[in-house]
């Protein structure tokens, strides 16, 4: 449901909800004066709550912009040692145990980060929080009619009378706790209750300073799937203050329970399936007297010191800042970020989805440099930012945002996309030299395959991330793609975490794929994702002047043809494993051997930067196209999205986002504006339920706001662009390079069709744009209707570009 029907629905209110929606109601009535005159506030049409159920893996708390700190729920289900979902708040699970500071929005895996859970609670402190296995006595339920989220401010009034109140700055935070009346007031801290557990935490109270300050060190992503993982690789330092005396204090560790203590130490440790231990942890807690009235915290984080904390708190929120500024400081924050793109028309919902979709894609990768610049490197030595970088960034779910959340963060903000690159190759230098392709703040946990830090690289190089080493970076990625290393060859973590960079890079050299005995999580998926890679750094020897590397890694972008057998099936050719004697093992399209989270059928389109070649292969674009129509249809016409069987379309995940803009290749892209407006109007919505699947880390979402602005950056490397249709009448991108302006005066949910288009005045016919305009900047005009114009676009000269290798 929407937020408006959620507090239509409430039934009555408590004072402070009534309160808190007469604040909203004042704050809307200001917005909606403002958007009269300066046109609205689009982070105001934001929904938090889109993507909390179905998979989706995103939270509603309180964060900035690519913010550091993200303040939000933990949910339980009554597992102390298992959250409730990856990013900590599952929608249908409303018994929270904590406020952790920090999360990661749309994961796929058990859990990550979730650190340092602050937990109100009206009882005494009489049991260890460690030993409450079920999460009954230091958990609270609560209602969603009691729950607001709106960018950088979260706030819900718990079942057990306490009303909390958060608001996000960068590295730091500000907390309102209000109390019941007659009952115990204390503030639980659960330093070692990361969402996978930790290895370490500690935790000291000063009542003199009124602080309570600790760390913990955590890690283990994905590590309930291999050994590889099952180990802590960053520390969070964290230091809280409050406004207000503690009347009484108290620790425990593990079992124990020590009151009146100001100091614990212990982390919950990891059992032998990588999960943490049952029983084990430590923290503290701190008392107040509920008749003084609510409770503030100030508290900052950092991933260097508990200095640097400090620091970050004062630099942020320094001393007499009210928690009213600290929101409309995330509130101007997040307007400015969103507005970088207006839209106008469309009904409410829409915008909201679309609002919310880019608010979702400008989450990750975040901020983990302090306010001095320094940050944990690979190596765990501190390092600092320097020449023109101006933040260093982590958390970079590498094969899921190659594919366009990177295009459109650099598209935006150019400088922010320069920083990521950069930070990307500190992490490499820091990391003997191995670029890994799931980073999580400090370490690396190789999850998933291939190696997309070249894309990525080559992505914001190719929108207008220009302010990095670009020359050290591709060095170092050439190096990494032409010399194995131990661990290419080391079966460690595989298959979902297969610790080297290029897997099994011997075979590929010697053998131009991957063969079915590799060490890599699938033989033909990482031929794919090689051949990717290898595009790319073709691309990025173009930037850097390098004509031979462009040619030679061009050729073995090409190895993808070495795994399509033309005699896959009766009905056609396939991308197949294959052994290394060149053999073809026992087949089927629907199959996954060989593949990484879906089918062959699904993989088989996955050759972005040639796909007139794959068509050729297949046997012409009629064959092509009538392959795509199967891929997106039951045998009955109806859409096949999603949960349709292994020989259709998997739009919730990553393998297929490319696959509706392929019709564009093949002189039919009414059939792409069809397919893209049909998922758009099926799968997103202003709902909990609105993301099809896990969003990892702003990957889909971007994927929507993309597809909501008419185009799609389908070929890795390159800032062309395919061309689908608006679903607003107007909007306006403002971007350093060039602003993009967009009008389709006859936009809507029914009217995806490309009759005409203009770009800068001119007629278009062809349903592509080249990378001068995502670069430079234009008008485009947009003529849409309801019915499928045929001709526009259909010719195949005019087809958006393929990059065949050179003996093709």
């Amino acid at each position: 449901m929407s937020k408006a029907k959620a507090w239509t629905q409430a039934g009555p209110m408590s004072s402070w909800l009534r309160r808190l929606a007469w604040g909203s109601a004042l704050f809307g009535v200001v917005a909606c004066a403002a958007a009269a005159t300066n046109a609205s506030a689009p982070a105001d049409a934001v929904n938090p709550l889109i993507g909390s159920s179905n998979g989706g893996n995103t939270y509603p708390g309180a964060v900035m912009p690519f913010g550091m700190l993200q303040w939000s729920p933990e949910n339980t289900r009554g597992h102390h040692t298992r959250t409730a979902s990856p990013s900590g708040y599952q929608y249908d699970t409303t018994r929270i145990r904590g406020f952790s500071l920090t999360h990661l929005s749309g994961a796929g895996c058990a859990g990550a980060s979730g650190d340092i859970p602050v937990m109100p609670v009206t009882l005494p402190v009489t049991a260890s929080p460690s030993t409450d296995d079920g999460d009954t006595r230091y958990a609270a339920n609560f209602s969603h009619a009691d729950e607001r989220a709106v960018p950088g401010d979260y706030r819900v009034a718990l079942a057990n009378g306490v009303q909390v109140e958060l608001a996000a700055a960068m590295r730091s935070g500000m907390a309102r706790f209000e109390f019941p009346a007659g009952k115990p007031a204390n503030l639980l801290f659960r330093a070692s209750d990361s969402e996978v557990g930790s290895s370490a935490a500690s935790a000291r109270i000063d009542r003199a300073q009124r602080t309570v300050s600790g760390s913990v060190t955590s890690g283990n992503f994905c590590g309930y799937l291999s050994k590889a993982d099952q180990h802590s690789y960053y520390t969070l330092y964290f230091v809280a203050r409050f406004d207000r005396p503690f009347i009484a204090t108290g620790a425990w560790q593990d079992a124990m329970v020590h009151k009146g203590s100001r100091v614990a130490h212990g982390g919950t440790g990891y059992d032998a399936k990588g999960f943490p231990t049952v029983g084990k942890g430590s923290g503290v807690w701190v008392s107040f007297d509920p008749r003084k009235g609510p409770v503030q915290m100030h508290v900052g984080i950092s991933y260097v010191s508990l200095a640097n904390a400090r620091a970050n708190l004062d630099a942020e929120i320094p001393a007499g800042t009210t928690l009213a500024q600290v929101r409309a400081k995330a509130h101007q924050a997040w307007n400015r970020a969103l507005g970088r793109i207006r839209i106008q028309g469309g009904t409410p919902g829409q915008r909201t989805v679309f609002y919310t979709a880019l608010y979702h894609s400008l989450l990750h990768p975040n901020v983990f440099s302090d306010v001095d610049g320094e940050y944990r490197g690979f190596d765990q030595k501190v390092h600092r930012v320097h020449g023109g970088q101006h933040a260093q960034y982590a958390n970079f779910s590498g094969w899921d945002v190659y594919r366009s959340q990177l295009q459109l963060v650099t598209w935006l903000m150019p400088k922010v996309g320069s920083d990521i690159a950069q930070s990307l190759y500190n992490q490499a230098r820091q990391n003997h030299g191995e670029w890994d392709r799931w980073t999580h703040n400090s370490g690396g946990t190789h999850v998933m395959s291939g190696d997309p830090a070249v894309p990525a690289l080559a992505d914001i190089y190719a929108f207008g991330g220009h302010h990095f080493d670009l020359r050290g970076a591709y060095a170092s990625l050439v190096r990494a793609a032409t010399v194995p290393t131990a661990n290419d060859e080391s079966n460690a973590g595989c298959n979902v975490e297969c610790v080297g960079e290029r897997p099994s890079l011997d075979q590929w050299l010697k053998l131009h794929y991957i063969a079915t005995q590799s060490h890599a999580w699938g033989g033909a998926a990482e031929t794919l994702e090689d051949a990717t890679a290898d595009f790319a750094l073709s691309e990025l020897s173009a930037d850097v002047g390098n004509a031979a590397n462009q040619r030679r890694f061009l050729a073995r972008a090409g190895y993808w043809r070495n795994l399509y057998n033309p005699k896959a099936t009766a009905d056609g050719g396939y991308i197949q494993n294959r052994n290394a004697d060149g053999s073809w093992p026992a087949f089927k399209p629907s199959s996954d051997d060989g593949f990484v989270e879906a089918s062959a059928a699904v993989y088989v389109w996955m050759v972005p930067f040639d796909l007139h070649g794959l068509f050729d292969a297949m046997g012409g674009y009629g064959t092509a196209v009538a392959r795509l129509d199967r891929f997106f249809h039951h045998a009955d016409g109806r859409w096949a999205f999603t949960n349709a069987g292994p020989l259709h379309a998997e739009l919730n995940n990553e393998p297929s986002v490319e696959t509706p803009w392929l019709y564009d290749f093949a002189g039919q892209p009414y059939k792409t504006q069809a397919t893209v407006r049909a998922v758009v109007n099926a799968l997103w919505k202003d709902a909990p339920d609105g993301i099809p699947g896990n969003d990892d880390l702003g990957e889909m979402s971007s994927w929507y706001v993309w597809s909501a602005l008419g185009f799609y950056p389908e070929i890795p490397g390159s800032a062309d662009l395919v061309v689908g249709s608006p679903l607003f009448s107007q909007a306006e991108i403002r971007r350093p390079g060039g602003d993009v302006v967009i009008e389709a005066p006859g936009a809507s949910a029914g009217t995806p069709y490309v009759h005409a288009l203009q770009l800068d005045g001119k007629a278009v016919d062809q349903p592509w744009l080249p990378a001068k305009f995502a670069v430079h900047g234009g008008h485009l005009r947009f003529t849409l209707q309801a019915t499928p114009d045929k001709a526009w676009g259909s010719n195949l000269k005019d087809a958006p570009p393929s990059y065949p290798p050179p003996h093709a």
